[in-house]
């Protein structure tokens, strides 16, 4: 699986994209040429695409393909429905692609225009267009001085709805929202931590996670974690919730702490033990910090399943979920890694950005920040290729997409 020719020969990116209500509504996967001029294979790419986000799938992909060739072949390939796919305007203006643009459209692909249009875009594709990709700085409807909403140009209202990219702080987003945008792509996650709004999490029950976590770090006797859970009947009922639902597989159903601990074990209850801390903010902005917590945990999981141990993985998975809570509780790494105990690898990643996890660190961040060059540079310092590196981002986002359901 996930083995498809077309990951050997590009460099993947994610981001989110975040609705008004600070739901993740659709990730946007940035495709880039790992060499300009090569020709790519559309089906290939839409093979690998459907791995994660099946036709059946509600969730949403958006395709940002930065590669005009395999472009042009994905918009006569018929993509899956649940595939949006971004035209830059310049194409969407040029009169040469309007067929193949009311093609898709009538075949239910959802479209989406990058940028704005330096002409008046063909009267016949206008209503192709579901959304429209509006930079902030290219937003003429933004007052300057304020931030704040200008009157349209002549009265015009638009035909096409807007999703605001290039939102780096709160207040940008916010005036976003109150401009008419239906999502922003990404989050100011800076922004968001460092503000003064933000509400923190549940103390208590931040607390007796925490204290678990130090008691499965240190291998005590499940009558220990036994009484630590019986004093928080919330994180209790969240943690039997947990193990009774669906996704957990299991053919009987789980009454009691002691079973649920038994059948976890201690591995697989750190690890849900480490996703309830980074979801304990209470905050709406949050959401979305959370969610990329989690994904870092996922893809850093992922990137080490080839070449290290389960110790390994299991610790970079830890390392990812846990590298925004210095932002979420406002405490520097030194401070916060006192009272949750983590492995000398993680501690050294989060706290002092060395040892041998930073490199998995590094890359994560590049694949987040899309910027090809940090991609490449990130990747040469761990000696993988891209194969391995867009496998792992693709599984990745599968696992977090799963979650999610």
């Amino acid at each position: 699986m996930l083995d498809h020719a077309i990951l050997s020969h590009v460099a993947l990116a994610y981001s989110p994209v975040i609705d008004r209500n600070r739901a993740v509504v659709a990730t946007r996967l940035t495709v880039f040429p790992l060499q300009q001029g090569a020709h790519l294979d559309a089906a290939s790419l839409l093979a690998a695409v459907a791995e994660v986000w099946p036709a059946d799938n509600p969730a949403q992909v958006w395709l940002n393909v930065l590669s005009e060739g395999l472009l042009q072949d994905l918009m006569h390939a018929q993509p899956a429905t649940n595939i949006l796919i971004e035209i830059p305007a310049f194409m969407a203006c040029d009169e040469a692609n309007s067929a193949a643009i009311c093609a898709l459209h009538a075949n239910g692909s959802i479209l989406v225009l990058k940028g704005r249009p330096y002409k008046d875009l063909p009267r016949e594709v206008i209503p192709c267009f579901k959304y429209s990709l509006i930079e902030l700085e290219d937003d003429r409807r933004v007052d300057r001085s304020t931030g704040g909403l200008l009157q349209a140009p002549g009265g015009i209202t638009r035909q096409i709805d807007m999703v605001q990219a290039g939102v780096g702080n709160v207040p940008d987003m916010e005036a976003s929202f109150r401009r008419g945008a239906v999502a922003v792509l990404g989050w100011p996650i800076d922004d968001v931590t460092q503000g003064g709004n933000t509400r923190n999490a549940d103390q208590p029950t931040l607390q007796a996670i925490v204290q678990l976590i130090d008691q499965v770090h240190k291998e005590a006797d499940i009558e220990v974690l036994e009484n630590t859970l019986k004093r928080d009947p919330a994180l209790a009922y969240k943690l039997l919730r947990y193990i009774n639902s669906p996704a957990f597989g299991l053919s009987v159903e789980i009454s009691s702490f002691r079973h649920a601990i038994m059948v976890l074990g201690y591995q697989r209850l750190k690890r849900w033990l480490a996703l309830l801390l980074a979801t304990a903010s209470k905050d709406p902005n949050m959401r979305p910090v959370m969610y990329a917590a989690v994904r870092r945990g996922l893809l850093m999981e992922e990137l080490s399943r080839g070449c290290g141990s389960d110790e390994m993985r299991n610790e970079l998975f830890i390392c990812g979920v846990f590298s925004l809570l210095d932002r979420m509780f406002k405490q520097p790494f030194s401070e916060l890694l006192k009272t949750i105990p983590v492995p000398e690898r993680v501690f050294m990643a989060l706290s002092e950005r060395t040892g041998p996890y930073e490199p998995y660190f590094r890359l994560v961040k590049s694949i987040e920040g899309q910027t090809i060059d940090e991609i490449r540079e990130a990747s040469d310092n761990l000696m993988m290729s891209a194969q391995d590196i867009n496998s792992a981002v693709l599984k990745a986002i599968r696992a977090a997409t799963e979650l999610d359901s």
